[in-house]
């Protein structure tokens, strides 16, 4: 897609939203409150950049001033730049519930089929991630990834999406916790909000009460693999067999988070250094990445 018209439109995109939700979260107590750079510009800079793949504040900022000062003669130092983004840093949570309604998802015949699964953002992992402060009281905490056989310092982004055929899945609700927070008890948080269909997790989310009283209440059905029992070497050959199917129809969801870190570097924020910064890297990232699905469905 030609680059101005992906920068037309996100700006638009932005603008268009920013009268709303997004400016009620960026209300400025004091006397410039219209500045000549504008708050639309910021954010559309940095979901651009993102999205042109600039993993860096500084590399967006460069980018902008050498490719686009035409397009922003009023932007200002990187200094300047980068402490109006983290001012912003309560938009982007917005920002990226916003993106991702404009990711479109036709109505299926069959049944509606969910899956949830989370995704570590990594401010420090290995044998730093138990020094490490950044945020710490506030939202980030050591977790423990199981896919990378790793601990890390930092949060989880927590996705429940819609299955396609032959496509990524489309993301319906998203949230951070801390890095330490069980899957289960975060998905809880949203599980009111579902109704009907299957839902698809991992052993994580494995809770036979919950399943019951899903199926009764809400008419949706939680599949997840088979647990072994405490001492069982091995799974029967149908529980086998039943994993492996829920394996596979939970692959798209791994898919779709390898191509949101593919896109915007989300997992590795080392060069994050306050928790402005961890929203700004978190909501920001998936809001690019969302608009880059919705521009390219």
């Amino acid at each position: 897609m030609d680059t101005a018209f992906t920068l037309v439109r996100i700006y638009l995109f932005i603008c268009r939203r920013y009268r709303g939700r997004l400016a009620a979260a960026a209300q400025r107590q004091s006397n410039n409150s219209d500045p000549d750079f504008t708050d639309e510009e910021v954010l559309t800079i940095y979901v651009f950049g993102l999205i042109k793949k600039r993993t860096t504040i500084s590399e967006i900022h460069e980018y902008v001033e050498d490719h686009f000062s035409d397009w922003f003669p009023d932007l200002p130092s990187y200094q300047s730049y980068n402490r109006r983004l983290n001012r912003l840093s309560a938009v982007f949570s917005p920002l990226a519930q916003e993106a991702l309604s404009e990711v479109g998802c036709k109505k299926t015949s069959g049944e509606m089929v969910r899956i949830a699964d989370s995704m570590p953002i990594m401010l420090a992992k290995g044998q730093r991630a138990s020094q490490a402060t950044v945020a710490s009281d506030q939202l980030a905490s050591v977790g423990y990834c199981s896919s990378k056989d790793t601990f890390f310092h930092g949060v989880k982004l927590h996705l429940v999406v819609e299955r396609r055929s032959e496509k990524l899945p489309i993301p319906k609700r998203a949230g951070l916790t801390p890095g330490s927070e069980n899957d289960l008890r975060a998905l809880r948080r949203v599980l009111p909000t579902i109704q009907g269909g299957v839902l698809c997790g991992d052993k994580a989310y494995c809770d036979g009460p919950l399943k019951e009283r899903l199926a009764e209440d809400q008419n949706l059905d939680l599949l997840t693999p088979v647990k072994k029992e405490k001492g069982q070497k091995t799974l029967p050959p149908a529980d086998k067999l039943f994993s492996e199917a829920i394996s596979r129809i939970r692959q798209p969801i791994e898919s779709l988070f390898n191509w949101i870190n593919e896109k915007t570097g989300i997992q590795q924020a080392s060069k994050v250094r306050s928790y402005r910064g961890l929203l700004v890297h978190s909501f920001g990232r998936l809001a690019a990445a969302m608009l880059l699905l919705a521009l390219n469905p």
